[in-house]
This record gives C-alpha cells, structure tokens and sequence, in this order.
C-alpha cells in the first residue's frame, strides 16, 4: 500500500478503520514521510491489477482503481467515499449529473477536477447542473444515450443482415445485440465488434472489379457493409453500455429539487441516483433542510428543529418498480456495495441513500472517526439499512429486505449527545430540548417499526 504522503489531509479514518489488530497504517508528521514521494512517483508507473477479481466481495472490490481522487473536499468527509467506491465498480462508462453543492464543488472546481481515467483511458464523463434542475439534467443525459444507442443498434442490424458481410462481423454483432444491455457482456462484444469493423472495412481491391471506383473515392469503399461499418466506429463509444448517476446532497434531493427527483424516478428509466444525506445544506453554510432530524440545531432551526425527518426512500417505494437502498458504509461496508451493484444493475430507476458524517454535524469524536459515526447511527437505531428490489416480487419475494439488526435504542441518546447539532439545544434551549429529543427518539423508534413491518410482509 502506497499513500501519496502530498495529498493525505490527515483525516486518519484509514487508522482507526483498519479491522487489524496491527494497524496496516500509522500517522506520522509530513516531514518524516517525504522520502514517500518517490514511491509514490514509482507506483504511478505501474500497470493496474489484471488478476481475477470478485467485485461482490469489499476486499476484491478495492483492487480497482479509483477514477475519483484528491478531491479535496473536508478532511473525513463522509461523502467522498461512496463516490470513490461507484467509479472504482462503474467509472470507466459513467455519465455523472452533478447537483450543486459539495459534491460539486470538490467533484470540479477549477484548476483540477478529482475525476479520472483508467489506464486505456477510459473514466466518468461528468457534469454539474443546478439544485432546481439536476435531475431533469441527469434524465436528459440518460435520453440522449438512449437514443443515440438506438440508432447504433439499428446500424448494427443493417449491418449483419448485408449478405457479403465478413463473417467475423456478423458474429461479433450479434453478440453485441444479445448483450447490449449487459454492462460486461457488452464490454466484451464491444471489443470485438470493433475489431471486426476496423479489419473489415477498407480492404485492397487491387485487381478486382471494384478497383477504379475504389481508386476514385481515395481507396475508400462505398459498399454498403463497409458504409455501416463506418458508422458503428463513429459511434463506437456507445457500444458499452452506460452507467448514468444523478449525484446531489439532501438539501437537492429532499427540497429543492425533489419535484424533478420525483419526476425522474416516476418515469420508469433506467437511471440511477445517488443522495449523499448530511442532514443539513452543508455547502452554503449549514440551514436545516427536510432531511435534517427533529431536535437538531441549524440555521433557521436555531432552537431545535421541530419536524421529523423526511422519508425520501419510503416515498420512492410507493412506485413499486423503484429499486431503493439506505446505506451507511462504516457500518455495513458489504451492504454498501450489494446496493450499488443491485442499483446499477436494476433496468429502471434507482436511488441510493447515503449517510455521511459532515463538519456540520460537528461530531464531537472529530471527523477522524466519521466512519465509526456511521456504526453507531446504525447501532443505536439513528439511521436504518435496507433495501428494496422490485425483481424480487417476479420471484415471490418480498422486495423489502432490511439489512439493518435490532437497535439499542437505549444508546440513541448517548449518540445525539455526540453530536453538537444535538448537545447546543439542550445548552441554549433546555425548556425545549427534552421534548424534542424524546420526540426524535420516538420518531427513530416508529421508523425501525415501520421498516420491520415491511420486511415480515
């Protein structure tokens, strides 16, 4: 393991996440690593891993490379991780519509943009729209890929079905046909088919009957075949499938933009969306939002907020063909990663909600232990892990699983007081603060029922 000593913040969350009883890594002041910087510089040079990997497992999963790196954002920041695991499974195809607001800021800020390529350059194809819009933004995206791949596929039909076609093009695609909507399958035809196209087209007709016409055009054949296959390559980039996310924090997802969530998810395309939920409008300055807890202390909610937590994920089940996962990654890493792959991999809409530690929660701990935060939100009953597939009703299973084990409520207060955005209210508003935090403890304690009665349905 190599660490780029230049770009670490210091965060320690590597440290105090490592499940090693003899920590892989240790804490050092920069000056005593500089001697890295020339491993560092080595390590770039060297080839990606090419060995057999099971991306169903976390361990496999982080032999991948990055294609989002150095974005920096807050030391500890409790988003940047979801984003670093989604382009090590998905980021050599993915399109990515970027809501303003943190996620946006340190996912492009000028001079130096996080996002990446692959060794074969390939990596996500990013852009940022605004709160109101970036779902809409994201959807459009999606709608031009899909019509764009439409018209591929009817060019690669043409194509096969020309009787003088090279065999080995008309095999390479029709494999592309059966697997255009599988993103490994058509990886793999992909290659193949653009092998195919690039060594079929433009022979030496030297000596044949078509020589002078093919002198005429620059020695570049008009054929039908080769016609079509010219416009395969033009649109070769298309060939595997796409990987669309709709990226935005809680303050895009559950206010100002949820009426173009809403609409978005309603469609029934195949996009996906990822909400990094801090529970506050972190990049402006910390105003509540509707994701923001009965009890916690914000702008505009300085004694208190009085009003539960929205439930974004139950409204997006009531479509009923809307795959939806709540996540937490410090607390169930392996249920993180089995909700992105089924989200991808779901041919609909998808959000994924995820819990992240942010300097607005001011964590009392400190952000050097925003990924145990996570376990406890999860131990405690603050925040639930679940997920729900609707392609488990075709198999006669309930599409609702809840992932996450019995709170102990009896720690949930021990987590609020964790937590200043709790501790201020009952400092500054003690005549409030029992009231509301028993309400917010209610309100945690009616979500978990709510959620359990769902999975034993």
């Amino acid at each position: 393991m190599q660490v780029s000593v230049l770009d670490c913040t210091g965060c320690e969350n590597c440290v105090t996440v490592c499940p090693a009883k003899e920590k892989a890594l240790t804490m050092k002041p920069l000056h005593t690593q500089q001697s890295q910087e020339a491993n560092w510089e080595y390590a770039q040079t060297l080839p990606e891993y090419k060995g057999e990997l099971n991306l169903k497992t976390v361990k496999d999963s982080q032999f991948k490379k990055p294609l989002f790196e150095f974005s920096g954002a807050c030391a500890g920041c409790g988003e940047t991780p979801y984003v670093k695991l989604i382009t090590q499974l998905f980021g050599d195809r993915m399109i990515i519509a970027n809501a303003t607001g943190c996620s946006s800021i340190y996912g492009g800020s000028a001079p130096t943009c996080p996002y990446t390529v692959n060794e074969n350059g390939h990596g996500p194809a990013w852009a940022n729209s605004l709160f109101e819009d970036n779902a809409e933004f994201g959807f459009g995206m999606n709608l031009g890929t899909t019509q764009r791949r439409a018209k591929l596929k009817e060019n690669v039909e043409k194509l096969i079905a020309v009787e003088y076609a090279a065999a080995d093009i008309k095999e390479a695609g029709k494999e592309w046909l059966d697997n255009m909507d599988d993103a490994e399958g058509s990886k793999k035809a992909a290659a193949k088919l653009i092998a195919a196209c690039e060594d079929g087209i433009d022979v030496d007709l030297t000596g044949t009957q078509w020589e002078a016409e093919w002198l005429a055009n620059g020695k570049v054949c008009t054929c039908e075949a080769c016609t079509l296959a010219r416009e395969v390559l033009k649109d070769k980039d298309l060939l595997v499938k796409k990987s669309v996310w709709i990226f935005g924090g809680d303050g895009w997802a559950y206010d100002i933009g949820y009426g173009g969530l809403d609409h978005v998810l309603a469609q029934d395309q195949d996009v996906n969306v990822l909400v990094l939920d801090t529970e506050v409008y972190s990049n402006t300055g910390g105003q509540a939002s509707k994701s923001s807890p009965t009890g916690a202390v914000a702008k505009f909610a300085a004694a208190g907020k009085r009003t539960k937590k929205k439930d974004l994920g139950l409204m997006a089940m009531s479509y009923g063909y809307v795959y939806v996962a709540q996540v937490a990654m410090g607390a169930d890493p392996a249920q993180t990663l089995r909700a992105l792959r089924e989200a991808e991999s779901y041919p609909g809409p998808s959000i994924v909600i995820c819990y992240c530690p942010c300097l607005e929660q001011h964590i009392k701990a400190g952000m050097g232990n925003s990924q145990l935060e996570m376990k406890k939100a999860v131990e405690c009953g603050y925040w639930h892990l679940y997920r729900y597939d609707p392609r488990r009703t075709a198999e006669g299973k309930n599409p609702f699983q809840l992932d996450s084990p019995e709170p102990d409520l009896s720690k949930l207060m021990e987590f609020l007081m964790g937590e200043n955005r709790f501790a201020a209210l009952k400092n500054n508003f003690p005549e409030h603060a029992d009231a509301l935090f028993a309400k917010e403890v209610a309100d945690r304690k009616a979500r978990y029922e709510k959620y359990r009665r769902l999975a034993e349905q």
